[in-house]
């Protein structure tokens, strides 16, 4: 049997087409008797409206794509559910792509949203796309970088100061004494890490007698921290340090796991450690751990609301919206 359509509808309610479509799209305009018959008629058929069609003759769909770097990584996860409320109060809907630091992913999925004509799209860029960018906003389609600044790119961004979040992170490990302090960077692959160290080595550079060890463990997950955790645990004590960074609260979990599990050694009281994202497990862990925080929902929220603006007139001037860090002290630094 042959699903119903427009036609079906309308004659079974005695109204004409355009009728019917203002029923479903301006209702408003609709006297309440004739909205009802044709309520009526919808649900006795069963029809179901072609949101294809319609988003194919408007020119656009009502979703927005976001493509994140790793959805796995919690911070991302409430980035994402900042732009699904955001989304959601302009009656839009998120389509989430991971692009798991693939390039070949990223691009994957910047091409799925142009072909389904989304009304926009947030990105966590791994790298430079601002070509690829470029040519979405020829076809319509406004585009808003989410936790990478776009300075120069001609795009809007939202972004945190993460040279001042890596200053803050090793101001503290300072204060409470610590002098021997490393970074455990992940990988230097994304501006994020770096900026996060630029900010290290600006703190440690203003406190004569205090040294940094960078550490590139090579990702960002709790399993490469672990590791790295366990090779300074394996190290003599004075070749070990008394106060670590990590470039995410992931990687930290991982350290803590390692030196609190595997070793006598004590924290904070041997080696203090900071993470940064303040991520859900910071302050369940074992050692509830310190670290700097940034508004991930309220990133993704604020994207949001640019793109909507610049959807609403292209011709508006991109702005680079940028959020200061906050350093959230738990146990790991100070009992």
């Amino acid at each position: 049997m042959a699903a119903a359509n427009v036609k079906d509808v309308a004659a079974l309610a005695g109204v004409s087409l355009g009728t019917v479509s203002n029923v479903l799209n301006r209702p408003e305009i609709v006297s309440p008797e004739t909205a009802d018959r044709v309520m009526q008629a919808i649900e006795k058929l069963g029809f179901v409206r072609n949101d294809a069609a319609r988003q194919l003759k408007a020119g656009r769909s009502n979703t927005i794509g976001l493509v994140v770097l790793d959805v796995r990584n919690p911070f991302f996860t409430d980035l994402a559910r900042g732009a699904e409320d955001g989304a959601g109060a302009a009656g839009l809907s998120i389509l989430l792509g991971d692009s798991g630091r693939s390039h070949e992913r990223e691009t994957a999925y910047l091409d799925l949203f142009e072909e389904q004509r989304v009304h926009g799209v947030l990105v966590s860029p791994l790298s430079d796309v601002a070509r690829r960018l470029e040519g979405l906003r020829r076809r319509g389609i406004p585009a808003v970088l989410v936790d990478r600044s776009g300075t120069g790119s001609g795009f809007s961004s939202v972004s945190v100061d993460d040279v001042a979040g890596g200053r803050l992170a090793v101001e503290h490990l300072i204060s409470i004494g610590r002098r021997r302090i490393a970074y455990l960077a992940g990988s230097f692959d994304f501006s994020q890490v770096t900026d996060r160290l630029r900010g290290a080595r600006e703190a440690v550079a203003s406190h004569p007698g205090t040294t940094l060890e960078v550490i590139d463990i090579g990702g960002l997950t709790v399993l490469e921290g672990r590791a790295a955790g366990e090779r300074i645990v394996a190290r003599a004590a004075d070749d070990r340090p008394d106060g670590i960074f990590t470039a995410n609260d992931l990687i930290a979990v991982g350290v803590l796991q390692a030196l609190v599990m595997q070793s006598d050694i004590r924290v904070p009281g041997d080696v203090a450690l900071v993470g940064y994202d303040d991520i859900d497990f910071a302050q369940t862990a074992v050692v509830p751990l310190s670290s700097v925080r940034q508004p991930s929902a309220l990133l993704g929220r604020t994207a949001v609301e640019i793109l909507l603006d610049e959807a609403r007139d292209p011709t508006l001037q991109p702005r680079q919206i940028v959020f200061q860090p906050e350093l959230v002290i738990r146990a790991s630094t100070v009992p």
